[in-house]
């Protein structure tokens, strides 16, 4: 079960200059695209709601929450329904992250042994909170062929990790759109290379400053009926946060 995530455009001359790799002419750099897209979804700092549904066979589930974002390090997640989860909190920081639990008042730590359990019962893992940002430096890139989703032109990026990177997956897929640089989909090996995940991106809208798909629907390989699809209903980018804002005290206080 995988995930996120999961979220500013230069000058024409730069994106020239950054997206292609020097000596090689118009050959587009793929880790320049990976940052590109990853710049794009995450800006400096942002807040906002989403809706996550979880769906199994015979029933779903909606899970609603507010997420405070700063960098690349710092992330927030407040829990608003359903009821009997409401007040939750998960904090990132850096390679740490912790769950505060208001019904016993209690903020514990998420262990290593932890990290590929599922987060709030969905497809996704506290690994995938922990690790939505590490594509850019914890993998080598490259393209390996282009395709079209949901109506847009992609390259296919392909992932393969660093030997000393701390990720589980063997190689990630990534398409990312030649205009916009959307990312429009995602498909997860394991260390066997087979799929694990595929994640469809779509219903591209304008959030705060930005256009981005605000439409994320993870499927399993292996699991037929399972689903879970994370919507985004408000997002305000490049808002006054600190790293002071992430911090284990202000878990218990955030609303």
């Amino acid at each position: 079960m995988k995930r996120t995530p999961v979220f500013l455009c230069f000058a024409a001359l730069l994106t020239v200059c950054s997206l292609h790799a020097p000596g090689q002419g118009q050959d587009p750099d793929p880790k320049a695209i990976m940052q590109r897209s990853q710049d794009k979804i995450n800006g400096k700092s942002s807040k906002g709601i989403m809706k996550m549904t979880i769906v199994r066979p015979g029933w779903s589930r909606e899970v609603t929450m507010k997420t405070w974002s700063l960098e690349e390090d710092y992330y927030m997640i407040y829990i608003l329904s359903p009821a009997r989860e409401k007040g939750q909190v998960f904090l990132k920081r850096g390679n740490n992250m912790w769950n505060y639990l208001p019904s016993i008042n209690r903020t514990m730590k998420i262990p290593s042994s932890m990290m590929s359990q599922s987060w709030m019962g969905s497809d996704f893992t506290n690994n995938d909170l922990m690790k939505m940002n590490s594509f850019v430096e914890d993998y080598d890139h490259s393209i390996v062929g282009e395709d079209t989703v949901s109506g847009y032109h992609c390259h296919i990026l392909e992932l393969l990790p660093k030997p000393s990177a701390p990720v589980v997956w063997g190689k990630v897929h990534v398409w990312v759109s030649v205009n916009g640089y959307y990312q429009m989909k995602f498909e997860f090996f394991d260390e066997n290379m087979e799929l694990v995940n595929r994640e469809v991106c779509s219903n591209i809208k304008t959030m705060g400053d930005r256009k981005l798909p605000s439409k994320m629907v993870m499927t399993p390989a292996d699991k037929e009926g399972n689903q879970t699809i994370i919507e985004v209903l408000e997002m305000e980018y490049n808002v006054d946060l600190s790293q002071e804002f992430f911090s284990r005290q202000k878990m218990k206080s955030v609303r």
